[in-house]
C-alpha cells in the first residue's frame, strides 16, 4: 500500500510539473503573424495553446498597411514571428524589429511566380514575385511544413504539435483532391478574376486566370471585350472580385455573359475554408 501511495505521488507530481509547464509557455510565448491566412496555419500546428496576434486587420490592405507602436512592440516581444517573406511591409517592418532568428519565412522552398506589373509596381509587392502562396493547398501545406520546423525548435517534446500537423497535412491532401475533382468534373479551363490573386492555384489545377485587371489599372474597353469574348469561349462559371476593387466592371462583364460576380476574400483567415469556397465559385460546384 505505501509503495502504490507513493507512486500516486509522484505521478500527481509529475502531472503537476508538466502541466505547469504548458502554462508558462502559454502566458510567455506569444506568436506574431503578418496576415491572417498564417494565423490559421500556425493555431492548427498548435492547437490553440498560444495567443498569435496578426499585423494586417481583417478588411485592411497590405499593400497599404502601417503598424502601430503597439504593434511594433508586439513584434519585438514575440517568440516567433511569422511571415510570406514576399510582401513589402513585411520586408520593411520586420527590418525595423529586432527579432534575428526568429522571423520564420514561410514562403521557403516554395516555388515563386513571378507577378505581373500590378504586383510589382502598383501595390508593392516584394520584386515582382506574386505574394499569394496561401491560395493553393499545395503552397499551404509547404506553408504548414516551415511553421512546423520553427515550432518544433522551440518545443522538440511536443507530440501534440506534431499529431496535429499531420492531421493539418491530410486536411490540405484531401483538399487539394477536392479542389482537383471539382475542376475536373465541371470542365473547367478558366476563371476571370480582378486582381490577379490566384496565380498558384491556377499554375496547381494547370486552369487559366484572366485578370480583368490591366498593369495594375482599370481595363480599357478594348480589354472588356477581349475578356468577354475569351469567358465566352471557355466556359467561364462566375467572376471574382475583391470588396477592394471596383465592382461595377465586375458586373459589366458578368452580365454580358451571363454568369455572376462573385465576391471572395484571398486573405480571409480560415484557408481551408476559403479555397474551397473559391473553387466552388470558380467551377460553379457547390458542396455539402
Amino acid at each position: 500500500m505505501r509503495i502504490k501511495y507513493h507512486l500516486i505521488i509522484i505521478l500527481s507530481l509529475c502531472v503537476t510539473t508538466l502541466l505547469g509547464s504548458c502554462t508558462k509557455a502559454k502566458e510567455e510565448s506569444d506568436f506574431v503573424v503578418t496576415i491572417a491566412p498564417i494565423k490559421h496555419i500556425v493555431e492548427q500546428i498548435t492547437c490553440g495553446d498560444f495567443s498569435v496576434s496578426v499585423l494586417v486587420p481583417q478588411g485592411a490592405s497590405p499593400e497599404t498597411f502601417e503598424p502601430t507602436p503597439k504593434q511594433i512592440a508586439d513584434l519585438n516581444d514575440a517568440e516567433l514571428v511569422f511571415s510570406t517573406g514576399l510582401i513589402e511591409f513585411e520586408r520593411s517592418l520586420l527590418e525595423q524589429a529586432d527579432k534575428g532568428n526568429n522571423i520564420v519565412n514561410l514562403s521557403q522552398d516554395i516555388e515563386l511566380i513571378e507577378g505581373h506589373c500590378s504586383h510589382a509596381h502598383h501595390h508593392g509587392h516584394h520584386h515582382s514575385i506574386d505574394p499569394h502562396i496561401w491560395t493553393s493547398p499545395r503552397r499551404v501545406k509547404q506553408m504548414a511544413h516551415n511553421a512546423y520546423n520553427a515550432i518544433m525548435e522551440l518545443y522538440p517534446d511536443s507530440v501534440k504539435y506534431t499529431v496535429a500537423y499531420n492531421d493539418l497535412c491530410l486536411r490540405l491532401d484531401s483538399l487539394d483532391a477536392q479542389c482537383e475533382r471539382m475542376i475536373s468534373q465541371s470542365n473547367t479551363e478558366a476563371f476571370v478574376i480582378y486582381h490577379p490573386a490566384l496565380t498558384y492555384y491556377a499554375q496547381d489545377y494547370n486552369i487559366e486566370q484572366i485578370a480583368i485587371e490591366h498593369e495594375g489599372k482599370e481595363p480599357s474597353a478594348k480589354h472588356i471585350a477581349t475578356i468577354i469574348d475569351r469567358s465566352r469561349n471557355l466556359g467561364v462559371k462566375n467572376i471574382l472580385y475583391q470588396s477592394e476593387f471596383p465592382k461595377s466592371v465586375v458586373e459589366v462583364i458578368a452580365n454580358d455573359i451571363g454568369v455572376h460576380a462573385v465576391e471572395i476574400t484571398p486573405l480571409e483567415e480560415d484557408v481551408e475554408k476559403n479555397i474551397l469556397a473559391i473553387t466552388e465559385a470558380i467551377t460553379g460546384v457547390k458542396t455539402e
